[in-house]
């Protein structure tokens, strides 16, 4: 434990909000789970690239591959044969809908809690985005998805929120019935399984993010996965201004004057990649120290707190443990909760400010940087109209559920902290249930 010692138990139970003693004496490691592993392996091959003169990845006086290393670790482990590294998650989102051909005049499903720029992605790629609800995982309701459904919709987005798996079956089933794909947005969930498989690689295509407060990092950074040659040749000619260099690597021998078109840049460069593919040899252990911790609090809380209310997990066994979701009775008790858990220095959160996305002005608004408000003045037959209500359930649960980040670098100490500090608020506030 990292709290005082202190004589006089009465001062260890009063909450640090009131004046007692916070049960640790620091703050827990920050929430930045690939940036904390961080060492010589990271240090040494961008070296190697910066060395070598060479930080773009197609050419170069003495080339490091490893922007085309870490496509082939992706696609060794996860078991799917087509990766393509990119510069960010939102770019990853935006190649995705590029490969599918969507485009203006197509709505696009997304879930009400997710960040912006799932949504703006969707925007960017001169579509609509249409807010489906959550369940009780927080992820997409699958049984919403009709009601939200027309004519006009050409794929849903599917985002495992902060470590924890969507349930796809349902959501596969109601796709393939309207025809529509199935893009999988992975970006806080890397490593997440859902029966067995890697998300991410189930649906027609998967994006990843490698953000700072991703489970793994480059500090910018994405990638595309996909089992359709297809798809993944739009998705390269998009990320590469509509060119498509070594065919031979995707086994693609299409004419350039058959199916070229414009395309923008979302290049990795190699000094990400370099980084990029040391933080991917890392993963199973980021994911492993994150989930053992996770279940133990969990187990610890559930114990002693018999009614505590975690967010409902689809498939617990591939859930990455990267956050502890917990649910309570009120917003108000959330919020009450978070600032006593707070001051004992354990940090808590709600998530997005405690709404769905699309209550962000750009969204609600519907207002663009193009003219008119390209795409959304485009004439639907059935317009896409927001009011706060939207989303009922969204609106309801995403305020009233807290979030502990749980660190790949807890310590056994750290880990009983946190039940430790969790208790005490509950013990003090009888909030959680």
């Amino acid at each position: 434990m990292t709290h005082h010692a202190e004589s006089e138990g009465e001062t260890m139970s009063k909450l640090a909000i009131n004046g007692g003693t916070p049960v640790r004496s620091r703050p827990l490691p920050p929430n930045y789970p690939g940036a904390l592993v961080y060492g010589k392996e990271e240090a040494d091959f961008t070296s190697r690239v910066i060395y070598g003169q060479s930080p773009f990845r197609y050419y170069g006086p003495n080339m490091q591959s490893a922007v085309e290393s870490l496509e082939n670790a992706m696609t060794k482990d996860f078991d799917v044969p087509y990766a393509l590294a990119v510069t960010s998650g939102t770019a990853a989102l935006v190649v995705a809908m590029k490969a599918l051909g969507i485009g203006y005049g197509d709505k696009v499903i997304i879930p009400a809690n997710t960040f912006i720029a799932t949504a703006g992605a969707v925007v960017c790629s001169n579509a609509v985005p249409v807010y489906c609800d959550v369940d009780d995982s927080l992820n997409i309701d699958p049984s919403d998805l009709e009601r939200v459904y027309d004519e006009d919709v050409k794929a849903v987005i599917v985002v495992p929120i902060l470590g924890n798996p969507v349930d796809l079956d349902p959501v596969i089933a109601f796709a393939k019935s309207k025809n529509i794909a199935v893009i999988e947005d992975m970006a806080q969930s890397c490593g997440v399984r859902y029966k067995g498989r890697y998300a991410g690689t189930i649906g027609d295509i998967g994006t990843f993010s490698f953000q700072m407060n991703k489970i793994i990092t480059s500090g910018e950074g994405g990638a595309v996965v996909t089992r359709d040659v297809k798809l993944m040749e739009r998705a390269i000619r998009y990320h590469d201004q509509g060119v498509l260099r070594h065919r031979a690597r995707y086994g693609i021998d299409s004419p350039d004057e058959q199916f070229a078109f414009s395309g923008q840049n979302y290049r990795m460069s190699e000094l990400a990649g370099a980084v990029m593919l040391e933080q991917w040899k890392k993963l199973p252990a980021i994911v492993g120290n994150m989930k053992r911790h996770h279940d133990f609090i969990a187990a610890a809380l559930k114990a002693e707190i018999p009614g505590i209310r975690f967010r409902a997990c689809p498939d617990p066994e591939g859930n990455i443990g990267s956050n502890l979701g917990i649910v309570f009775p009120t917003a108000e008790a959330t919020s009450l909760f978070n600032k006593a858990l707070n001051a004992e220095n354990v940090q808590a959160h709600v998530l997005y400010g405690g709404k769905p996305v699309y209550m962000n002005p750009s969204l609600y608004y519907q207002r663009t940087a193009e003219k008119d408000n390209f795409p959304y003045n485009y004439p639907f037959k059935q317009p896409v109209v927001i009011t706060e209500q939207t989303c009922p359930r969204a609106i309801d649960l995403i305020p009233r559920t807290t979030y502990i980040p749980v660190s790949p670098v807890l310590s056994n100490e750290d880990a009983a902290d946190i039940i430790e500090a969790v208790l005490k608020v509950h013990q003090s506030l009888q909030v959680v249930v």
